[in-house]
């Protein structure tokens, strides 16, 4: 009689649903998963290190590549920790900025997850719509920062800028009649105004992807009972975000322990029952529903109260342009801030923040230098795929694809 043998199989580090960069090699009996051993470091960049031969403010940019979709919310961490040690906390209106663009973060980071978790398991039109509606965030990142990814907009104080008066504006073409111009640029006045305009938008749209999804039969198939997880296997795999939080297990670092203006925000905690993939989609899904909320709280409190955007200290804040282009001591000011950066008082802190995968902390050391001793990041992903073969051991190959999908790894935090 032959012999009966588990087959070995690379999935990924090329397969288009490992979302980047991972290796699993899989343990398979016929189609069923036996063991999943996940091979990361593909990604690996040093960024730790390398932030630990910079100083601070040089580093923000570093913070952006990490989770390459949830750009701002690890600035926020990384800004949260220098502004520990030194002491200072930002003026109001810029905490309002940094939280309005921490949500518009969480629904970008959420589109990008629908999109690809539907494509992932066989939805085409969800990741068309998704990525329709991401357009119009990216656009207010590359209002503020220039750019429409990498932003580097959060700085220890504050924001490097406040709020454009107007939104870039589309053009007639040989492809756009000025009619279509005209109607696309009518909430495009001012920045304020075009985001109210799309937090009033928002809710219709994410109607239309629980239409395509929430009830259809074969999503429900590929998602109801797959990769379910217990609330309390979940806390003692470190789970954290909405991982945890589709568990059954009401965590959210914005309510349990308040930074910035979140105290004063009104939103509610979505928590799944099961903690299959399901429910974990669910808890996404409404998740953008609530930063939706937020986003309007805060656009209604910046148009109401206008003032400064970063603390007055020259010790951490660069000269204004307009100083620097007419002052000799400005200029050499501006010179030194952006060369050596600033000494920053010695001791330790961990900063953490509500990012869309979870908890994204920054463990810092300073020894009193201009550059961090230690800088150490705590990113959700890490422990997420930690779970992976406890999570499809038992389902079938299919079935890795959504678990996959349900984590919402990134290897840029991951591999680090």
């Amino acid at each position: 009689m032959a012999e009966l043998r588990n087959l070995t199989m690379n999935f990924g580090p090329q397969h288009p649903a490992a979302h980047g960069v991972l290796r699993l090699v899989l343990e398979m009996d016929g189609e069923v998963i036996q063991k999943a051993d996940p091979h990361i470091g593909l990604l690996h960049r040093g960024t730790e290190k390398l932030a630990e031969s910079k100083p601070f403010n040089q580093s923000i940019g570093y913070m952006d590549r990490l989770d390459y979709v949830s750009m701002m919310c690890n600035e926020h961490a990384y800004v949260l920790a220098i502004e520990n040690l030194l002491g200072i906390r930002p003026p109001a209106r810029a905490q309002y900025i940094r939280v309005m663009f921490d949500e518009i973060t969480r629904i970008l980071n959420h589109l990008m997850w629908l999109g690809a978790h539907g494509l992932d398991i066989g939805a085409m039109t969800i990741f068309l719509f998704c990525f329709r509606e991401r357009e119009d965030l990216m656009d207010c990142y590359e209002a503020v920062s220039g750019t429409r990814m990498h932003a580097t907009y959060y700085r220890p104080g504050g924001v490097h800028r406040d709020l454009p008066d107007a939104m870039p504006r589309y053009q007639a073409s040989r492809w756009r009649s000025q009619a279509d111009a005209d109607r696309l640029n009518a909430a495009r006045a001012g920045s304020l105004d075009f985001i109210e305009d799309f937090t009033r938008r928002f809710p219709a749209w994410v109607d239309e992807y629980e239409t395509l999804l929430t009830d259809n039969r074969i999503w429900k198939q590929r998602t109801v009972n797959i990769g379910v997880v217990g609330p309390e296997r979940a806390i003692q795999l470190g789970f954290t975000g909405p991982m945890l939080r589709g568990s059954g297990v009401e965590w959210d670092l914005r309510k349990k322990q308040p930074y910035e203006v979140y105290g004063a925000m009104d939103f509610d905690i979505p928590v799944g029952r099961n903690g299959d993939c399901y429910d974990r989609y669910l808890v996404r899904v409404e998740e953008m529903r609530q930063a939706n909320r937020i986003i309007g709280q805060c656009v209604t409190w910046l148009r109401a109260n206008p003032g400064p955007i970063i603390v007055e200290d020259r010790k951490v804040r660069a000269p204004r342009r307009e100083e620097m282009k007419g002052d000799m001591e400005s200029l050499i000011h501006h010179f030194k801030f952006m060369t050596e950066g600033y000494c920053v008082p010695e001791g330790e802190t961990y900063a953490a923040v509500e990012a869309p995968k979870g908890e994204f902390g920054v463990y810092l050391v300073s020894d009193g230098a201009n550059k961090p001793y230690r800088l150490k990041c705590r990113a959700p992903g890490f422990a997420h795929l930690a779970s992976l073969s406890e999570m499809v051991e038992g389902h079938m190959l299919a079935d890795v694809v959504a678990v996959i999908g349900t984590q919402d790894v990134v290897f840029g935090e991951i591999d680090r």
